[in-house]
């Protein structure tokens, strides 16, 4: 018998009880032009409206609501390539508590100006030379801090299922779930809510043609380490699976698929078309991967995790100016 898994359908409920009445209850958006182009019934939840701009809030605010009053005086510690960040510097303000940031120098900038719009310090690193696992451990030791990482924590995990959990009370029975993958917290959430709640479902992860390192693993059956992958989703750069995440993914994930730079400026071409929404590059991996067949047969209903949708005007022009 397979241990159990170390996050499970009864920690997601828990923390959407944590979060009501602070974290938004995203709508569910609806487009019969999506539904043609996909050649099914598709239900898009639609986190980038979520506070911070993303589904990071969820996961935040549920491990850090956790902490003992000491704890937060002495404030948390994170590294983030910008939405965690966000999502961590809300969640210690909100909790009468501070943070402190460790951030890329090259995230972009409306996530960086937001991050210290709500109060954190930011230490930044080069991505492609540090270690921010590392410099945020040294830091939170130093500092007495509280570390609260992306994806390698069980209520970041519980928190970032709630969106799931709420698709599915929402609109029902579903064949498929789509979500992106990075660190790999989003999906391991997913999918303990998903499979919890459907047992049947196919929970289908989707990542960047240039970071696959999940898909890899996957098919490895241990975590493949690959180069700092150089993307347009830059919150899905992640050069190796969560051990945690992996642990949740490697049982509950039935397949990861791949898509281009162009597939994923196309498919937030078609969000901002067609669903008159903005949505971020990594957030708009599942729509790409929809829109660009990567499915094989379409599930006749099917939901998708939109990520995130923080991105400033400049950027969002340039990246659909470049795919026009």
């Amino acid at each position: 018998m397979p241990d159990a898994l170390p996050v499970t359908l009864d920690d997601v409920r828990d923390a959407a009880a944590r979060l009501k009445g602070v974290a938004h209850r995203t709508p569910v958006l609806r487009s019969r032009t999506l539904d043609a182009l996909a050649g099914a019934e598709v239900f898009v939840k639609a986190e980038n409206l979520q506070r911070v701009g993303a589904f990071k809030f969820r996961g935040a605010y549920n491990a850090i609501s956790r902490l003992t009053p000491e704890q937060l005086a002495r404030g948390i510690a994170t590294y983030s390539s910008g939405n965690h960040a966000q999502a961590v510097a809300l969640a210690a303000r909100e909790l009468g508590s501070s943070a402190v940031i460790v951030m890329p120098e090259d995230t972009p900038r409306l996530k960086r100006e937001a991050t210290a719009g709500y109060g954190a310090e930011i230490v930044t690193y080069d991505r492609y030379t540090g270690d921010r696992v590392a410099i945020g451990e040294a830091l939170a030791a130093e500092r007495g801090l509280t570390l609260i990482p992306p994806y390698e924590h069980p209520h970041v995990i519980a928190g970032q299922g709630t969106a799931t959990l709420e698709l599915i009370e929402e609109v029902g029975e579903l064949d498929a779930l789509v979500v992106p993958i990075g660190g790999g917290g989003l999906i391991a959430g997913s999918a303990t809510a998903a499979k919890g709640l459907l047992p049947g479902i196919r929970v289908i992860g989707v990542e960047p043609e240039a970071g696959d390192d999940t898909r890899r693993s996957l098919a490895a059956g241990e975590r493949v380490s690959i180069p700092i992958p150089r993307t347009i989703a830059d919150g899905m750069a992640a050069e190796i699976p969560g051990e945690l995440t992996f642990s949740i993914n490697r049982r509950l994930v039935d397949e990861v698929v791949l898509v281009s730079d162009d597939e994923i400026r196309q498919a937030m071409r078609t969000a901002f078309e067609r669903m008159k929404t903005v949505v971020e590059p990594s957030g708009a991996t599942p729509l790409a991967a929809l829109l660009a067949g990567r499915l094989g047969e379409p599930p006749r209903r099917v939901g998708v995790i939109v990520s995130g949708g923080n991105l400033d005007v400049g950027r969002f022009a340039e990246l659909l100016a470049a795919h026009p």
